[in-house]
């Protein structure tokens, strides 16, 4: 399998919200960029749980890890993510079992002559995507890869990438909340009709992905809760059976872990994408309506 199949530690958002797990914006200019990322800290008695938000790929010069991050990091005896260092490794093997049709169907049947257009523009920019053969959503992954490659963002870049790094060399211990295999069943266990709604968006918004993603970025990069929620919510709401699956229900899982892990003391930096930890339905904000001391800390 080449390296382009090999999926990103997240099933992804469409478009710009939907490819955030894939992607990050590309800034014209090349100079460190400093970025101050949102992050929440909840806590008790004994216990200081950090929530921040990431981008999964990065160029190589944006500079997040400084200021209340950096504290945080090494104020954490453990680090949690979306996916452990041994899931994300394990991921590629996933994507190969799963992403398979048990039938094939030609793209040109899935899509409208618009997003086709649209779809052919951004597979031209490398190998093809060989989507007779791949499910609706395995293909709409290997889109935003290919959105990734045209910016220039790697996930070696991305926040994940260097929390791990950090920690590792500090000897701390990195644990994940979910598998590779869950993650990607959140989009194999769609249905038919959800599954080509998503497809088709990202397809037709292919020629303005880098570009809103781009703007995701820059919002994520200032702190901008509100453009996040904004950008999010519209796109999830264009296919709303869509948001329990990705959005909601992992959310109220995750919170679920945090509230379980606030009985142990100690404390944790939590690292999940920026999308989940924004509006009524983000984590910090399940946290606090059940009760739990949640605060904005960057």
């Amino acid at each position: 399998m080449t390296r382009e199949r090999r999926p990103a530690s997240s099933g992804g958002r469409i478009t710009a919200a939907l490819f955030a797990c894939l992607l990050a914006a590309c800034s014209p200019s090349q100079e460190t960029q400093k970025a101050h990322p949102a992050m929440w800290l909840a806590e008790d008695e004994d216990t200081r749980i950090y929530l921040l938000g990431t981008m999964h790929a990065l160029p190589h010069y944006i500079d997040w890890d400084g200021g209340k991050v950096a504290e945080a990091v090494a104020a954490a005896g453990e680090l949690i993510m979306e996916l452990s260092p041994d899931e994300l490794a394990a991921a590629g093997e996933e994507f190969a079992r799963l992403a398979p049709r048990p039938a094939p169907l030609p793209i040109e049947k899935r899509l409208t002559p618009s997003a086709l257009a649209h779809y052919r523009a951004l597979e031209a920019g490398g190998p093809a995507f060989e989507a007779d053969a791949l499910d609706d959503w395995a293909v709409m992954v290997l889109m935003g890869q290919r959105v990734a490659q045209r910016a220039a963002l790697t996930p070696e870049n991305g926040v994940e990438a260097q929390l791990t790094d950090d920690f590792r060399a500090a000897g701390k211990p990195i644990g994940g909340l979910e598998t590779a295999r869950s993650q990607l069943m959140l989009f194999e266990g769609l249905d038919p009709e959800t599954q080509r709604a998503l497809l088709t968006r990202a397809a037709e918004g292919a020629a303005e992905a880098v570009a809103d993603v781009r703007a995701l970025t820059a919002a994520w990069s200032r702190g901008d809760v509100a453009a996040l929620e904004k950008v999010v919510n519209e796109d999830i709401d264009a296919v709303p059976r869509a948001r329990e699956a990705i959005i909601t229900g992992r959310n109220r899982a995750w919170s679920g872990w945090i509230k379980r892990r606030m009985a142990k003391p100690g404390t944790v930096m939590v690292a999940v994408g920026a999308g989940h930890l924004v509006g009524s339905e983000g984590v910090p904000a399940m946290l606090a309506a059940d009760g739990l001391m949640v605060r904005r800390v960057q």
